[in-house]
């Protein structure tokens, strides 16, 4: 599309994984969201703006490569990079609509939560994905036992204050994705089998911004608790199923619990909420505290946020792809051992579309549209 020199790219075959493992849901999926791309291209090609999203650096997040797919297919429709916050400034931020915070590992300073708090107080958006406890499935494939612990991100306060809590705990669900296992066989065959610890997540489908989504693929995730701050309305958007149950952290883990048989007394209990959505004006952090050391320019808080948004995901995976053995990357939800895809890459660009445009394109892309089947014989 070309309006006044300006160009804007329109992808018209989609694959935007969930169920669409074929070439002919490929299709359909792509007819559905025809209204949507062409739409969301026009907006960008007239206005001229593209809105600027950041995913942070430098807190022990994961490579490019982990977050390839993520980064390429936001690239798209944004302008998209990786941001230090503890070189990041006031100018940067305020060129930025959203932020993605994704799978750090090492605790935020009171400087860096400085400024995500400024980019709050301004209205800008922030995608919460985090670890709270450290847990990973490469940690046990030397046969041998592991102790997850808790991740101190020093994000907790913060979290608190703008309506939510991740929670050090570890949800073990009977509605979950599978791992490969090695059967110890003379030709080291693997065999898949269910991994109670990879919850398979399930979209509220009254929520737009889930709307019609494919299951969500997690590792290791932990319960979000919604906090009763003031102004800030939420809505859980990412739930286990009904047959779950959560363990404290820490905990012990080792591959040979593959064999364990979940019981349905134990493992019977309220659908846990994993994700949760958080609009509107929230509280400064920083209220009636000093400036932190470190911070050098001179940044205006208010006492409470222009309207914002926010999504807090008690799972660092989510927007992690998976990896070759060469370093290639994979399709941001798909499982190259199971060859399945999920709905992680959908709900992404949900989020964005969500964060970002005014007008809720988003209702666009979860239209729905019956195609009538050719017949491929004639």
């Amino acid at each position: 599309i070309e309006s006044n020199g300006k160009r804007m790219p329109v992808k018209l075959l989609q694959n935007l994984g969930g169920e669409a493992s074929n070439y002919d849901e490929n299709i359909n999926n792509s007819i559905e969201n025809l209204e949507y791309v062409f739409t969301s291209s026009l907006k960008k090609v007239i206005s001229g703006y593209n809105p600027r999203i950041g995913f942070t650096e430098g807190n022990g997040e994961p490579g490019d490569n982990y977050l390839y797919d993520a980064i390429n297919t936001l690239s798209d429709s944004y302008v998209v990079g990786r941001v230090n916050l503890d070189s990041m400034t006031k100018q940067g931020l305020d060129s930025l609509k959203m932020l993605i915070v994704a799978k750090p590992l090492k605790p935020f300073t009171e400087a860096q939560k400085y400024k995500i708090n400024y980019f709050v107080m301004k209205g800008g958006h922030v995608l919460w994905s985090i670890d709270q406890v450290r847990m990973d499935l490469d940690s046990l494939r030397s046969g041998k036992s592991f102790m997850a612990g808790n991740n101190n991100l020093n994000l907790d306060d913060m979290l608190f204050e703008y309506g939510a809590r991740v929670n050090y705990d570890i949800i073990a669900d009977v509605n979950c994705a599978e791992i490969p296992i090695a059967t110890g066989g003379p030709r080291g065959d693997i065999q898949m089998a269910p991994w109670l610890y990879y919850p398979v997540l399930l979209p509220d489908t009254s929520n737009n911004v889930v709307k019609n989504l494919d299951n969500i693929k997690a590792e290791f995730a932990s319960t979000v608790d919604t906090i009763g701050s003031k102004n800030v309305s939420k809505r859980i958007i990412l739930s286990t199923s009904p047959y779950n149950k959560v363990y404290t952290s820490p905990k012990m883990f080792n591959l040979q619990m593959v064999e364990e048989e979940p019981t349905q007394k134990e493992f019977t209990s309220a659908p846990k909420s994993v994700g949760v959505l958080l609009e509107g004006s929230f509280k400064s952090v920083f209220l009636n505290r000093s400036v932190p050391e470190g911070i050098r320019e001179k940044f205006d808080l208010p006492t409470q946020s222009k309207p914002a948004k926010m999504i807090v995901l008690g799972d660092g995976d989510v927007f992690r792809n998976q990896v070759s053995a060469d370093g290639s990357p994979f399709p941001l939800g798909f499982d190259r051992y199971t060859q399945q895809n999920f709905g992680n890459k959908a709900l992404l660009l949900n989020i964005v579309d969500y964060f970002t445009n005014e007008d809720n394109l988003i209702a666009l892309r979860n239209k729905e549209v019956t195609v009538r089947p050719l017949d491929k014989t004639l």
